[in-house]
């Protein structure tokens, strides 16, 4: 693991762009160090960690303390008023340095080879403002759930249209942009508690082109509590996200219907988990009314019939 000073092979990536790693944190002390040893793991070094504990109750400004006496310089750490995973990520960024971010939450992990094949996307591309690449996910105890690693059909370029109906998955802890591109389109819009991200991808991608590393990336804690399971506050967020960018370029009236049916689709998918099949169908039958031409709300439709009419006989 690297200390304080910097290692004869980072001495010699002086010139190379360096990173600034966004890492957010609130009440996360059972996983923080593994996503910070997971940073001072990487095999491209020229990287600083911003970290923002975002109001946390628990223990972590103790697990952060022995972080900041061994990394030094190479550890901001900011504590600041709760106030939500975007404001948290906006403190980083603003008190950020380098001409590339990469973003680490709390609870996820880096694989050693994160930012190196990430840094090496951008090389010779000045057209392109943000990178990203495959995870897995993890639980609670770290194990393997799956593993998402699928080339993705328009999953490069100009791929706003993409984002904006959700045709592709950009997961957050394998994310790096340019700096610069936030300082043309923004930060991440503090009104919104869930798409956020996306929200800042589809702007950023308006404007620049987007890469996906075809490796594995990253490992991404799930939760029980996470927002994403609970269906009625996912359409809400995503109903303001298609609606706060309807109109826009990449964002019309035939990709605004494939959105909607987008998250019909997964709201469907979330009632199924949750054993209401009723609700399920529902959703799905509304999913296919907004875009009767999608395979994937097609496969999910006849499968909720299917397990429907078993029930009910």
């Amino acid at each position: 693991m690297m200390g304080a000073v910097l290692s004869e092979a980072a001495k010699s990536e002086i010139g190379t762009p360096g990173v600034d790693v966004i890492i957010p944190a609130y009440n996360a002390a059972q996983y923080l160090p593994f996503a910070i040893e997971s940073v001072m793991a990487q095999t491209f070094e020229n990287w600083r960690i911003v970290l923002v504990d975002d109001g946390s109750t628990d223990d972590t400004p103790a697990i952060v303390a022995p972080y900041r006496e061994r990394l030094g310089a190479r550890l901001l750490y900011i504590r600041q008023p709760n106030g939500g995973l975007p404001a948290a990520r906006n403190a980083a960024i603003r008190n950020s340095s380098a001409e590339f971010l990469a973003l680490l939450d709390a609870d996820d992990v880096w694989l050693p080879n994160r930012l190196a094949d990430s840094m090496k996307s951008f090389e010779g591309r000045p057209e392109l403002g943000l990178s990203y690449g495959y995870i897995s996910r993890i639980g609670p105890d770290g194990a393997v759930i799956d593993t998402f690693a699928k080339p993705q059909r328009k999953g490069e370029g100009r791929i706003a249209t993409s984002i904006y109906t959700r045709a592709v998955y950009l997961p957050c802890p394998t994310i790096t942009f340019r700096r610069k591109s936030v300082d043309e389109v923004g930060l991440f819009d503090e009104t919104m508690r869930a798409t956020e991200d996306r929200d800042l991808w589809l702007r950023i991608a308006q404007r620049y082109e987007v890469a996906l590393v075809p490796h594995l990336l990253a490992y991404y804690r799930t939760s029980p509590t996470s927002m994403t399971t609970d269906p009625e506050r996912m359409l809400k967020a995503q109903m303001q996200f298609i609606e706060k960018h309807y109109g826009e370029e990449g964002c019309g009236w035939l990709a605004r219907r494939r959105a909607l049916s987008g998250i019909y689709k997964q709201r469907a998918e979330a009632f199924a988990d949750r054993k209401l099949p009723g609700k399920a169908l529902a959703s799905s039958f509304r999913s296919l009314l907004y875009y009767p031409f999608s395979a994937g709300a097609l496969r999910t439709g006849g499968s909720l019939a299917v397990n429907f009419l078993g029930l009910r006989r």
